[in-house]
């Protein structure tokens, strides 16, 4: 007897890192494969991605991968994958595509086996035992799907990241005819995104934005900096039509901005006239009031493009005074707001006008279905079972307790943790095994080799400084040729805290006894200063021991 399992490997905790398994005996179909980002804590980390050792262990078994939506919490772990030897084929639509193929490029990634499909045609993937057609949705990226997928116990709706736009900036509003007709034949679960679940009311249009916009740039004295996430070409487009209604010309900042602007471009879903753009060293000659950049840096990253201008640090563009900063996106994923924040009090001691959150004035919409968008879909689809992805733990309950006001039963809602799964068989579904899953964290160039263990000496670091430690030791006479000489950084201010580190030496070398190998006398080092730094600073800082034989 066959049975279906879906695994949400990751993307249910955290509003990231989306990656889900549909599995049916040997075959397995893979939906979006996201990166999440690193939380506070996880110093010099840059990306979190997630656990593949399950799809890597049943690659034979991979018939497809399919990408629903172009942002990077959806796609941009595929080169992380495809490099762990799993080559499937992946499958997006036009500018989906665009954006994987630069990714794939960025990350020096060329065997990938990538195809477009078209949601506006009735095509049908055939990825083993799996038939998978797409339709279009609204979402704050172009070209956004949501999945009817055919399998051996029935259809199964796919729908992540969605809201119902039916003015959307590309006129290319939720496809509801060609869902509500694949999903006609009975829909025995549906998997939809929990994001908006604690939102009430419906999610509103990205065009009421235009005139938002508008009237801020109409209002700037000076030069307009406009800032949201790279892939959202509808926000893109609304900004560049401000500037071109108030005679500004407009220049792309940061290399994310101006890859993602110029794909767009080719591919007909950013339109402009070519006069209005230039570049970003021929804008900054012109004057102050007939240009808006475009600018990376939306979540204060640092190193951005505009966390660089904030702090006087980029080659050739500067910030002054009374000159404009718009942030137009959503503080949401972990860790950003804090950086948002820092960011925009920076802009605000340079007496930049700055408009953001906090100010209320709307300069931003949510590309995620509200309560009511969520109860709709629910209408449309009237699955048997419901799964909540792309969320939160509060997001997930918040749907389920949304599903059972409208008749669902709890055990008809199934909230998962990273690594669950749910098993299909014969139209009835249950819990099924967990697979054992972690976050593979990602730092440079070094893909899983920080864990908890790095993260923890970078935080002492960080919080609490180091101190070396350096003895010579006579091996043939067993003692010390000296007294340890002893180094601190980030510990204790050495000109005004000398006494400090001379009486640790002292305490070492009254220590060490004669005989002792270099191992031991590391070992007392390492005792005797994170005891003797705790009772006279109250701290503990990192103790690298040093021995030097002789």
């Amino acid at each position: 007897m066959g049975m279906l399992k879906f695994v949400a490997l990751s993307g249910t905790t955290a509003a990231t890192e989306n990656l889900y398994i549909y599995e049916y005996e040997g075959d397995m179909l893979v939906v979006d494969c996201g990166v999440g980002f690193p939380d506070p804590e996880m110093l010099g980390v840059d990306l979190v991605i997630p656990d593949f050792s399950y799809i890597i262990k049943n690659k034979n078994k991979l018939r497809g991968i399919v990408i629903t939506h172009g942002h990077e919490d959806h796609l941009g772990a595929l080169p992380f994958l495809i490099k762990d030897g799993v080559n499937a084929p992946i499958y997006a639509t036009r500018l989906t595509v665009a954006f994987i193929e630069d990714k794939m490029l960025d990350c020096g990634v060329k065997n990938a086996r990538i195809f477009v499909f078209d949601p506006e045609k009735d095509f049908v993937i055939k990825l083993g035992v799996f038939g998978v057609t797409a339709f279009r949705v609204s979402h704050s990226v172009p070209d956004a799907v949501g999945l009817a997928i055919d399998t051996p116990e029935g259809v199964v709706m796919h729908v992540p990241d969605y809201k119902f736009d039916w003015s959307s900036v590309d006129h290319r509003p939720f496809d509801v005819a060609k869902a509500v007709s694949l999903a006609s034949k009975g829909v025995l679960m549906l998997a939809s995104d929990a994001l908006g679940a604690t939102t009430p009311g419906h999610t509103e249009s990205e065009a009421v934005l235009e005139e938002r916009i508008e009237q801020v740039v109409t209002k700037a004295k000076h030069r307009v900096f406009f800032t949201s996430i790279s892939s959202n070409i509808s926000r893109m487009q609304q900004a560049i039509d401000a500037a071109q209604k108030n005679g500004r010309k407009v220049a792309f900042v940061g290399r994310s901005m101006e890859r993602k602007a110029e794909i767009a471009r080719q591919l007909g879903y950013l339109k402009y006239p070519s006069a209005i753009e230039v570049n970003s060293r021929r804008a900054s000659k012109l004057p102050r009031n007939q240009i808006l950049y475009i600018i990376s840096g939306c979540y204060g990253q640092n190193g951005s493009a505009l966390y660089r201008v904030a702090h006087s640090d980029h080659r050739f563009l500067e910030i002054e005074e009374n000159d404009t900063v718009i942030f137009s996106a959503d503080p949401a994923p972990p860790g950003s707001k804090q950086k948002v924040d820092y960011l925009v009090d920076r802009l605000l001691e340079l007496n930049v006008d700055v408009h953001y959150y906090d100010l209320q004035e709307d300069l931003h919409v949510s590309g995620h279905g509200s309560r009511e968008d969520i109860k709709f879909l629910f209408g449309l689809m009237r699955p048997r079972y419901l799964i909540p992805i792309g969320g939160t733990v509060r997001h997930m309950r918040a749907y389920s307790l949304i599903a059972q006001e409208m008749g669902y039963k709890p055990n008809q809602v199934f909230e998962l943790m990273p690594g669950d799964c749910v098993e299909f068989t014969r139209g009835n579904a249950r819990k099924g095994k967990k697979f054992l899953v972690k976050s593979v964290l990602v730092d440079g160039l070094g893909v899983g080799d920080v864990g908890n263990v790095v993260l923890r000496d970078r935080r002492i670091l960080s919080e609490e400084g180091f101190v070396i430690a350096v003895a010579q030791y006579a091996r043939s006479e067993g003692k010390l040729i000296e007294r340890p000489e002893i180094v601190s950084r980030g510990f204790v201010f050495e000109k005004t805290s000398k006494n400090v580190l001379e009486n640790a030496s002292l305490r070492i070398a009254g220590e060490i006894k004669s005989g002792m190998t270099g191992e031991q006398i590391k070992s007392l080092m390492v005792d005797v200063l994170e005891k003797y730094f705790f009772e006279e600073v109250g701290r503990r800082p990192m103790i690298i021991p040093v021995v030097i034989e002789i």
